[in-house]
């Protein structure tokens, strides 16, 4: 997912954590990762826009991203020449890395080694994801090119994804297509950024995302500055230039070293936003391009963070609705009961963090806040988070600090992988700060409590980071309609916590050749995880060009 604010990066980690649920679920097991929306605070799905802030309002305030020239500058040229060389490397793949300009407007001024992974075409349905590609698919059909993959983030790497999903996507999608991933620049094997050692990373994630005094005010923001200072000594001046719009570009580079006249793309999450941005700055070498979890480019950073809350209340609701009705489930037997033991738990955390089994570590209210909203990406955590929670009423904070780990990327050895410094360093540049100073978010709290009782305090603090960050945004919002693009398919899961379903109807929308298709159901993104209907869908799209018709609706 893209993150408006500090901590927004599960959907990565989740996107590949669900694949072995993915393989034996749906249509081939194509790969999944975790997200729906309706109105916040409430458990049932809803088409409206006007409860979420997103849609034609917001897209009618601000401007279109305008497509780049067709034709390739003088200056950029070289790179676009390039002949890399894919090696044999990672038990069965084949690996590349290929320049591109740091500063797309000053090429001159140096350059990043971006890194890619590729499982060629399986030849003859043979299963193997080794080998040269060849010209052929499965049974003589004609190999239809790349298809790119991106799990989301920003932060998350695509090389990871791509070899940990490769053995269970589609089977006959991955016999006409070679599948790619690419680390975006600043992110897994791609100049990867980093800021704090483990040890600082597990205080930044434990500090207090509720402060009640200026004591504790004046601790967040001490930690969100060491952070941002980490990353500035660490990752010198390309840290200016992590920005989406760059990313897009280099993928552009990428599809022409591939031999591919189109771009073909599955982005999840955050990774819609970055298909979507390839979209409009290069509409006419769009091929199949499939936005899994749309994001909704309108937003600017407050009514992003604010809506996103919005969506997470609304997993929520539906994780209180199901637990109620279990016989493990340790806050209640009404939905009511459920939130407000909750509460009460998140009250108790705050005025004694939990011991834990690891290592010393105690579980602060934050973590376990953080716990919670992890689980709500997907309901196959839904028991693990039932487990946690009567652990931690209990007295022990150890399920709900793993829950917390998982969502941060940590390891078991206590090191963290850049996932969260990309992120951020994404995020910061691609808009502006939601907040200025920490009397900006106390001013927004109110707004965000509404749209989420259980999350909307933390994540207006959690938004606090990019207020401190040493480069300025180089993003702002705005509108992408990628003029005489190919057909784009767009996907929308309706209770998703975090890409809420309204950001898919905007997109599609904005986009002149979107086509909407619906997911109703629980969870982050749909693709490859539990609906035939959403997979066959897709799979028709990639195969043959035939997007769905406007407005398709899938359910279980």
């Amino acid at each position: 997912m893209r993150a408006f604010g500090r901590v927004r990066v599960a959907a990565v980690v989740l996107a590949v954590g669900l694949v072995a649920v993915s393989a034996g679920g749906c249509s081939g097991g194509s790969p999944g990762s975790a997200t729906g929306a309706g109105e916040p605070g409430s458990s049932g799905s809803s088409d409206s826009t006007a409860s979420t802030g997103s849609g034609a309002a917001s897209a009618a305030a601000v401007t279109p991203l305008e497509p780049l020239p067709a034709v390739v500058p003088a200056a950029l040229a070289p790179y676009y020449a390039q002949r890399p060389t894919w090696q044999p490397c990672d038990g069965g793949f084949e690996c590349t890395t290929f320049r591109v300009p740091t500063d797309y407007d000053r090429p001159g001024d140096g350059d990043l080694t971006l890194s890619a992974v590729r499982a060629a075409v399986v030849p003859g349905g043979s299963g193997s994801t080794s080998g040269s590609s060849g010209s052929a698919g499965a049974g003589g059909e004609a190999r239809l090119g790349s298809l790119l993959l991106n799990p989301g983030g920003p932060g998350g790497s695509a090389i990871e994804y791509l070899e940990t999903v490769a053995g269970t996507f589609d089977r006959t999608v991955r016999t006409r297509y070679d599948l790619v991933g690419l680390d975006p620049r600043g992110v897994g094997r791609s100049n990867p950024v980093s800021c704090l050692s483990g040890e600082r990373m597990d205080a930044f994630t434990a500090a207090d995302l509720a402060p009640g005094d200026q004591r504790a005010i004046d601790a967040l923001v001490a930690a969100d500055k060491e952070f941002a200072e980490g990353c500035r000594k660490q990752a010198g001046p390309a840290l200016g230039h992590l920005s989406t719009v760059e990313a897009a570009r280099d993928m552009d580079v990428l599809r022409a070293l591939l031999g591919d006249e189109r771009l073909n793309f599955v982005g999840k999450s955050y990774g819609t936003f970055l298909g979507a941005t390839y979209a409009g700055l290069f509409p006419s070498r769009v091929g199949r391009l499939v936005l899994d979890g749309a994001m909704d480019p309108a937003l600017d950073s407050v009514t992003g963070n604010r809506t996103q809350a919005g969506g997470f209340e609304t997993a929520w609701g539906a994780f209180a609705k199901d637990c109620a009705k279990r016989e493990d489930c340790p806050l209640g037997r009404t939905e009511q009961q459920v939130g407000d033991q909750l509460n009460a738990l998140l009250a108790a955390v705050h005025a004694q963090p939990l011991p834990s089994t690891d290592n010393g570590r105690r579980l602060t209210a934050s973590q376990a806040t953080t716990g919670v909203v992890q689980a709500m990406y997907a309901e196959f955590l839904w028991p693990k988070l039932r487990t946690a929670l009567t652990d931690a009423r209990a007295g022990d904070g150890t399920g709900l600090l793993k829950l917390s780990d998982a969502y941060y990327g940590r390891k078991a050895d206590g090191t963290y992988p850049n996932l969260m410094f990309a992120n951020t360093a994404v995020n910061c540049l691609d808009l502006p700060a939601p907040f200025r100073s920490p009397e900006d978010v106390q001013r927004a709290v109110p707004d965000f409590e509404r749209a989420s009782p259980h999350f909307g305090r933390d994540m207006a603090w959690m938004a606090l980071t990019c207020a401190y960050w040493p480069v300025r945004a180089t993003g702002a919002a705005h509108t992408i309609r990628a003029t005489g693009a190919a057909p784009i398919v767009v996907v929308g899961t309706t209770r998703d916590p975090a890409t809420p379903y309204a950001w898919a109807r905007s997109l599609a929308g904005q986009l002149e050749s979107g086509r909407l298709l619906t997911y109703d159901g629980d969870g982050h993104t749909a693709y490859g995880r539990r609906s035939t209907c959403v997979d066959d869908a897709v799979n028709r799209y990639l195969l043959t060009g035939e997007a769905p018709e406007q407005g398709q609706r899938c359910d279980r």
